[in-house]
């Protein structure tokens, strides 16, 4: 994505602006839980630690907080976007770690009026990283089991990977074998009845403090840098996460951690599934729509929208109001982009090794 000055390269490089139906406002999403252990959110499509992950993402969210709170006041129209990994309970401590440091960091930071703030609100999406091409059906065990770990974890919202996706986009049995392990969890489970359910396990409470602290470790070493946006540029939390990558796959290879199917328990006869392949027709298809969507607009409209884009964008002010009024004006995304990207240039995160 573009960047910016002044924060406007973390926001647009992990945050989602979703309008609300019927309604004038718009809602953040802060995506980090997957990132940090993925690239540098906290998604983890790249192996990362929890802990680390847990520290970045909340160091986002107390950038992005000091930015909304000042047009808000409050955090209610925050959430997040976590991932949930293989380590079943680390990853349930994880989440209950993360409820427990927001609402004390806002609590500490800001004292917002509505108790509302305190609440964190989060999507949860299984590990991509965690995917294997080899015997793909195993990863239906994989993701039923990171599904169950963000439902217990407190997750609100949930998107389960589809077994093939480390080899194509998903077929349709895929997708909706993978809705259904979502709707087995929630219907017949039994793990929605109570909250919190696995509170006062020692185990468990012993997880969810240590990674708590290893958190406040990360807003420490943050803090010193000068905030997470330095730090970013500094190439820190990419080096974290290259080298927790590292970590990781060394341990697979000298098989200090097993992955069924990779490294033990292999089979001679490889077992292929069906996958997805996308014909011509569909590329045709949509070119075509693109030319007439773009004949079938006025071109004044669209040049003075993204003229104004590219103003305001020099200037420092909010972009989000000329962006509504670009897409209004039937603007692509990509010309949007292309506007933006004459004003900030392409964003290239710092070389680490």
């Amino acid at each position: 994505p573009a960047a910016g000055a002044n924060g406007n390269r973390l926001c647009l490089s992990c945050r989602l602006l979703l309008a609300r139906p019927g309604r004038n406002e718009l809602q953040t999403v802060l995506g980090r839980g997957t990132h940090a252990r993925s690239d540098r959110r906290a998604h983890r499509f790249r192996p990362a630690d929890a802990a680390q992950s847990l520290g970045e993402q909340r160091a986002d969210d107390r950038a992005c907080g000091r930015l909304r709170g000042t047009a808000r006041g409050d955090g209610t129209d925050l959430s997040f976007f976590f991932n949930s990994h293989n380590d079943f309970f680390e990853e349930i401590a994880k989440f209950r770690a993360a409820r427990r440091v927001w609402a004390q960091e806002m609590k500490n930071r800001y004292n917002p009026k509505n108790p509302r703030s305190l609440q964190l609100r989060c999507h949860a999406q299984t590990a991509g990283c965690s995917l294997m091409a080899q015997q793909p059906m195993n990863n239906v065990v994989r993701t039923t089991l990171q599904a169950l770990a963000a439902v217990l974890g407190g997750t609100q919202s949930l998107h389960t990977n589809s077994m093939d996706e480390t080899l194509s986009l998903p077929t349709q049995e895929a997708v909706t074998l993978a809705l259904r392990t979502q709707q087995i969890i929630a219907h017949e489970s039994g793990v929605t009845n109570p909250v919190d359910p696995l509170a006062g396990s020692y185990f468990i409470e012993h997880l969810t403090n240590r990674m708590e602290e290893g958190a406040r470790d990360y807003f420490r070493k943050l803090d010193a840098m000068g905030g997470m946006l330095a730090a970013i540029e500094r190439g820190f939390p990419q080096r974290e996460i290259l080298e927790a990558s590292q970590r990781y796959q060394g341990e697979i290879d000298r098989k200090e951690r097993i992955i069924v199917g990779v490294n033990e328990y292999i089979e001679s006869e490889q077992f292929t599934i069906p996958t997805l392949r996308i014909g011509k027709e569909v590329e045709q298809y949509q070119r075509e729509r693109l030319r007439s969507f773009r004949a079938n607009r006025d071109p004044r409209n669209v040049a003075e929208a993204l003229h104004e884009i590219q103003w305001f964008a020099q200037s420092g002010e909010n972009l989000l109001p000329h962006l509504m009024h670009a897409v209004k004006a039937q603007a692509t995304l990509g010309e949007m982009c292309l506007a933006l990207k004459g004003v900030f240039g392409t964003y290239r995160e710092p070389v680490v090794l």
